[in-house]
């Protein structure tokens, strides 16, 4: 028996068929928690603080099977496919797609910032933030113990079990490589074990549809939080550059991602429709992991094979970070701004090469942002470090158009790379796009 994705959520409603009442939808559910969070944090601050563990609960219970997903996607999708060549084609493919436009994120927050410039006037003092420094050094000991040498070691699990324990995508997915490659080569002997991997596939997709229906708590104890804890007016002094990288983040998903899905056949517009209950709930969470399993198996759903979601879905969620890079330089010259530093055009290179290798590994995780934009400028002495308290109130706000922005941008890679290797199914993806899903994705099942 083979496990296939099912259109549950994606078919078009038949004629006759009666429509489910519209508070059913998870879509509505969850928009309707963001809006109740928001109001109780903001009319009642020590309320909306005080239910912070019904997000980070929710968080937790995803995160928990993030790895197995990943594990299994990744394992049954390599070993399905056989052909070795094809995969790491597939992955090369994969990486020069993120190289491209991970590059083309950075160039267009560098942009923004010279044209704009949100930090000119504030004329803050160096020794101003250090009354901040307490607020910060936490951010900055972590940017401090981010290099290379470390991403790159940090790959390697300590044992093959911790792997799946620890919540590393990047180390789940090296070992789930490992032992798609490992079966493959196995051939026949491969295959009986694929047959119960498949199997236990289905268990975890039910798992997260199980967990999934407790979305809205979720969403609404993180916005509850975030809007009790830092609050509407912390936006106020800061509103430039706020609304400055909403609107550019806006403009690189519908002008620049747009294009990419009309060269791909598909309209950008009907897929952020499509995945809207998914964005929702990043929106309310501030972590595009939340949604992670669910993005896998909408991609599934929309005609793109497992073994292609299995290896672009999870590699996108470290390499993969269009928000997260758009941030970094727009905020970076922010504060150089800030405090009246000139940068020449060859310091903003040196700072677009160095937030180019600093935002590798920084998954969809509220925070990672922050600590990524610390690391990048520690590395570089013209702008202190320790201006990123400036921006650290409403850090939070912004945490939400990063992985809305991270969390689309993967959803693009999926579908073009697919195309590329032209296994793409167009009609499924018809179809889907053209219903716009009712919810967050159900499960891959078993047939009858």
């Amino acid at each position: 028996m083979k496990i296939v994705p099912t259109t549950e959520g994606t078919e078009a409603p038949r004629a006759g068929a009666k429509r489910k009442p519209f508070y059913t939808h998870t879509y509505f559910q969850v928009l309707f928690a963001i809006v109740v969070g928001s109001l109780i944090g903001h009319f009642a601050p020590q309320t909306g603080q005080a239910l912070r563990p019904f997000g980070d609960g929710f968080i937790r219970l995803v995160k928990m099977i993030i790895p197995p997903v990943i594990f299994l996607t990744i394992v049954t999708g390599i070993a399905g496919m056989r052909d070795l060549r094809a995969v790491a084609r597939v992955a090369g493919k994969t990486f020069g797609y993120f190289l491209f436009f991970s590059t083309l994120a950075l160039i267009v927050g560098l942009i923004t910032a010279n044209v704009i410039r949100p930090g000119a006037g504030i004329h803050a003092k160096i020794g101003a933030a250090g009354e901040y420094s307490a607020s910060v050094a936490g951010y900055i000991g972590k940017a401090h113990e981010s290099s290379v040498t470390e991403f790159v070691l940090n790959i390697i699990p300590d044992t093959f079990v911790s792997a799946l324990t620890t919540g590393n995508i990047l180390q789940a997915l090296f070992v789930a490589i490992l032992t798609g490659i490992g079966l493959a080569l196995m051939g026949e002997r491969g295959a009986r074990v694929y047959d119960v991997l498949e199997e236990i596939s289905a268990v975890a997709f039910r798992i997260v549809a199980i967990l999934m229906k407790a979305a809205p708590i979720g969403a609404f104890g993180a916005m509850a939080f975030t809007v009790g804890k830092y609050g509407a007016s912390s936006l106020a002094d800061l509103a430039t550059l706020v609304v400055t990288f909403y609107l550019t983040a806006i403009v690189f998903v519908v002008v620049i991602l747009g294009v990419v899905g009309r060269l791909a056949g598909f309209s950008i517009l009907r897929l952020i429709a499509y995945l809207r209950a998914e964005l929702l709930l990043v929106l309310g969470t501030s972590s595009s992991e939340s949604a992670l399993p669910s993005l896998m198996a909408k991609m599934e759903q929309a005609g793109c094979p497992k073994s292609i979601v299995g290896l672009v879905v999870p590699m996108g969620y470290s390499f993969n970070l269009d928000g997260t890079n758009i941030y970094m330089t727009l905020a970076a010259l922010f504060i150089a701004q800030a405090y009246d530093i000139h940068l020449s055009f060859g310091q903003q290179i040196l700072l677009l090469g160095m937030a180019m290798l600093s935002s590798k590994g920084a998954a969809g995780v509220t925070g990672a942002g922050f600590i990524t934009l610390a690391a990048t400028l520690s590395i570089l002495p013209t702008i202190p470090v320790a201006g990123i308290a400036l921006i650290l109130g409403v850090d939070r706000f912004m945490s939400e158009c990063r992985s809305l922005t991270n969390f689309i941008g993967n959803a693009v890679a999926t579908i073009v790379v697919a195309r590329w290797e032209g296994v793409l199914d167009r009609d499924r993806l018809a179809q889907a796009l053209g219903a716009h899903g009712s919810g967050l994705a159900a499960p891959p099942v078993i047939p009858e």
